[in-house]
């Protein structure tokens, strides 16, 4: 088995197994816009130390993993107006269908929420579609 599998069998493992304890444990699931979005606008102001922890393990795991382990080969685009667009538009997506991939895709998915599902695979075919659409098409990206 190539090790890109492994790698990404071992990663949604540990994705899955963290919201399954965050939804034991607080009773809520682990839906990363979620939690950022309680801070931007304060709903979420009583709980900023745990929203906190979770946003910095978001990004210092994989940070410190790729320190240790040598990195890994990306192909994000160079074009940095792209990139902020790209995010930009993400976090606009993730407001309109109320979740992200962390919230519908894994955490709904497992539960059976007909909601998650639908919103998973509109989420899965925007993204296809921009990618035939950018890359393929205009060469943007």
């Amino acid at each position: 088995m190539p090790m890109d599998w492994i790698m990404g069998l071992v990663g949604g493992l540990i994705i899955g197994s963290a919201a399954a304890l965050y939804l034991l444990v607080n009773g809520k699931v682990m839906g990363a816009s979620g939690i950022i979005g309680g801070l931007v606008d304060g709903s979420g102001r009583h709980e900023w130390r745990e929203r906190g922890a979770l946003i910095a393990g978001l990004v210092l795991v994989p940070g410190l993993l790729a320190l240790f382990m040598g990195g890994s080969e990306t192909h994000l685009s160079g074009n940095f107006a792209v990139i902020i667009v790209a995010g930009l538009l993400v976090g606009v997506g993730t407001r309109l269908a109320n979740g992200c991939t962390s919230g519908h895709g894994v955490c709904g998915i497992s539960r059976l929420s007909l909601r998650g599902m639908v919103a998973t695979v509109f989420y899965i075919g925007a993204g296809g579609l921009t990618v035939v659409i950018f890359k393929h098409l205009l060469g943007v990206i």
